[in-house]
């Protein structure tokens, strides 16, 4: 091993891998705490592949709410997909290397998967909107020509976003001795902590990420909401409202379960250095963990159409 001088002449390092984190001081009980987080990434990852089998097999089924709920799927499962591998690696075997290229690869698709559910999300609020502000220009407005258009921006405006950020982190110098990271998965925010050098512009590209993809989808799905509800108080009837709003109750659940653990993520990372470490990682697995576990739940509790097509699925039935 090099002494600690020999560092001095080193103008440029680059660790070959970083070393993961599991539960802070939980390590003993990883094989255990391993349970419900494999339960919870197979009900992720089988009850949204359910919803894109269930949508792509039932033709009463193509319409836009649920090609945007087949987007928000596959989302999920892009973003369960992303954090899995290493997840499982150390809560299983307590292998806690990650190469410092695949570090880079995991924190642009765990970023992307989050930014196109953000985007799906306001699509779907813009689906929501079109559906009760305007019914009967509903399958004008959103054809599927529209909705494919829709589909490709939100895939290029996450690209775009986010291909800057390995870069970024590959120009900086890092710290020989500092290689631990806070999770058992990549963060922008944790991996730029471990330079030895100035990381304001990962900074603030970082909050202005945040701010033109997360922040603006928030922003919009608000908007959206107040019109619905100014359109929904016009209507006459009492029971009217109530049906139209019921529409809307998958979707509002799918948002909360998506943004409230975001803001959590955000703020713990900005202002929550004095918390213990176990709040740090928690925090950052209900971000990435429970959505995709939830968002499925959602819909097919609230969702009669998904559900029985679902079952449908299961039992290997298909209809035409």
């Amino acid at each position: 091993m090099l002494p600690s001088q020999a560092f001095i002449n080193i103008s440029f390092f680059q660790p070959q891998f970083f070393l993961m984190t599991g539960i802070p001081g939980l390590e003993a009980a990883h094989g255990w705490i391993s349970i419900p987080f494999s339960s919870m990434y197979a009900v992720a990852l089988t009850g949204n592949c359910l919803i894109l089998l269930a949508v792509k097999r039932t033709h009463t089924l193509h319409q836009p709410m649920y090609y945007f709920l087949s987007m928000l799927a596959l989302s999920d499962v892009g973003l369960s997909l992303s954090t899995l591998p290493s997840t499982l690696a150390v809560l299983w075997f307590d292998y806690r290397f990650i190469d410092f290229h695949a570090c880079l690869l995991q924190m642009f698709f765990l970023h992307f998967f989050s930014v196109v559910e953000s985007s799906v999300l306001l699509a779907m609020s813009f689906d929501r909107f079109v559906a009760i502000s305007s019914p009967l220009r509903y399958a004008s407005v959103l054809s599927n020509n529209v909705i494919t258009r829709i589909g490709v921006a939100i895939m290029t405006r996450a690209t775009l976003s986010l291909l800057p950020l390995p870069f970024l982190l590959k120009r900086l110098n890092y710290c020989p001795g500092k290689i631990l990271l806070s999770h058992s998965f990549c963060f922008h925010a944790d991996v730029m902590k471990l330079a030895c050098a100035d990381i304001t512009v990962n900074i603030l590209y970082g909050l202005f990420v945040v701010l033109s993809t997360v922040g603006i989808d928030s922003l919009f799905i608000v908007m959206s909401y107040s019109l619905i509800l100014h359109t929904v108080m016009g209507l006459a009837s009492p029971r009217e409202r109530v049906r139209t709003l019921n529409t809307c109750v998958s979707h509002i659940f799918a948002v909360l379960v998506f943004y409230i653990p975001v803001v959590g993520v955000s703020m713990i990372h900005r202002f929550g250095k004095h918390l213990p470490h176990i709040v740090h990682a928690l925090v950052a697995y209900v971000y990435l963990v429970v959505p995709p576990v939830l968002n499925p739940i959602i819909y097919s509790v609230k969702s009669k159409p998904i559900r029985g097509a679902m079952f449908r699925v299961l039992s290997g039935k298909c209809q035409g």
